[in-house]
């Protein structure tokens, strides 16, 4: 193997090992900076060794040994700096003397999963949402701070002060690299799912830019959700999340054209959905639903997505029951967008006539002045109405308010066909 390739190597394996491996030394050394400094160094340590001497039979636990061997290295300077890691707590203190092999082995034997401490950790409801998700894609889904930063089309230099920021809050506020129990779990766990939703949505309809998709970060967030869901296969929204998720990949290969336009639902090409993914959706959505979760909000939402997969044609569609699902999800999750969507279910079941009342009580909803999609709704129903005139005021208006290049196309195009009308 040439050195080429064993850089490919490391860079694969360092994609897959580097979450795992930052959540043990984390807890090891209880400071995210510095287990991931330490795991960086482990990561030195190997494009170094392995050029020369080949990669091990099991790189993760050549890594994790390795990590583990700093941080002890760590632990041991700081003592003898007189810089005591207090968190560590005095029961360290006469194992420091021993070997390193005994000393792991004590820091070692702790209770929970590393991966579930750092999930929870780096989605703490004391960071801003756009801190937790930045800090979650870079310890967890390994992403460099220039990939985030195109991502999200931001600066990569927004994309390192919004991490180093959450680091440091996470320090100020002395949140324990723990997983909380009772109702605090809940209310921590309904932020992680928070996160991986939206880092999927981010890569299923991109909120800028010149591509529609960003497919990548719905890989992401569906990688991260399954190893939630084996980390916690007793919570039924986590299954539910999962679920949706996995359903709404399925159409990925299916949303846009050779040229990358978009293709809408109903008129995607069905046999291009991904029917892998749809079947594992469906069981994750079944096993929710036997966890007692049917009317959790991402496990409604699933099923919803899920009316769509079982439907072989458009015509097909059980329109009346996704309308129902929507009902049931407004009483659960009250939002103007998700009763927008239920607007657009009913308006299939039963009309646009039944649906234009629902919509038109949403024109003038603040939290909804600049989202785009309810003036692009609102024009959809004008012109099945045969108010052409009113449809191509609305679309242009959509329009105008997108910052996506692809869907301001398509929205353009919409408002030229009502004038065609």
């Amino acid at each position: 193997m040439t050195t080429h390739d064993t850089h490919r190597a490391i860079d694969a394996i360092w994609k897959i090992e580097s979450p795992r491996l930052i959540a043990t030394v984390a807890r090891m050394v209880r400071d995210l900076d510095l287990a991931e400094e330490l795991a960086q160094d482990a990561l030195v340590t190997a494009l170094e060794q392995w050029p020369r001497d080949g990669v091990p039979r099991n790189p993760g636990a050549w890594l994790t040994q390795t990590a583990k061997h700093r941080a002890v290295d760590r632990i041991r300077r700081e003592r003898m700096a007189g810089r005591k890691l207090e968190a560590l707590g005095k029961d360290m203190e006469g194992l420091l003397e021993a070997d390193d092999d005994r000393l792991i082995d004590a820091l070692d034997d702790d209770i929970g999963d590393d991966m579930l401490r750092l999930i929870f950790t780096a989605c703490h409801p004391v960071l801003s949402v756009e801190a937790r998700v930045a800090l979650t894609l870079r310890l967890l889904g390994g992403l460099t701070t220039d990939e985030i930063a195109r991502a999200f089309l931001v600066s990569e230099a927004t994309v390192a002060q919004r991490i180093v920021r959450a680091k440091r809050s996470l320090a100020d506020e002395a949140v324990t690299y723990d997983v909380p129990r009772g109702d605090a779990l809940k209310e921590r766990l309904a932020s992680v799912l928070r996160v991986l939703y939206l880092i999927f949505n981010e890569g299923y309809a991109a909120t800028a830019g010149s591509d529609w998709m960003r497919p990548a970060l719905c890989e992401e967030a569906q990688r991260l959700g399954r190893v939630l869901a084996e980390l916690m296969p007793g919570e039924a929204e986590v299954h539910g999340l999962v679920a949706l998720m996995e359903i709404q990949a399925s159409r990925l290969g299916a949303r846009t054209a050779a040229d990358g336009a978009p293709i809408l639902l109903l008129d995607q090409d069905r046999a291009r959905w991904d029917r892998l993914l749809i079947g594992r959706g469906i069981k994750a959505l079944e096993r929710a639903e036997r966890l007692g979760g049917a009317r959790g909000p991402y496990t409604l939402q699933a099923a919803i997505a899920a009316c769509h997969a079982r439907a072989a044609r458009p015509d097909d569609t059980d329109w009346p029951r996704i309308a129902d699902l929507y009902a049931a999800l407004v009483e659960v999750l009250p939002s103007p967008v998700v009763e927008l969507n239920r607007a657009v279910a009913v308006s299939m079941a039963e009309g646009p006539d039944a649906a234009l009342p629902i919509v038109e009580a949403l024109l003038d909803e603040p939290s909804l002045k600049d989202y785009h999609l309810l003036p692009s709704v609102h024009g959809d129903l004008l012109f099945r109405l045969g108010r052409a005139a009113d449809a191509r005021l609305a679309f242009t208006r959509a329009a105008g308010m997108t910052r996506n290049e692809r869907e301001r196309s398509l929205l353009k195009a919409r408002a030229e066909a009502c004038g065609a009308r």
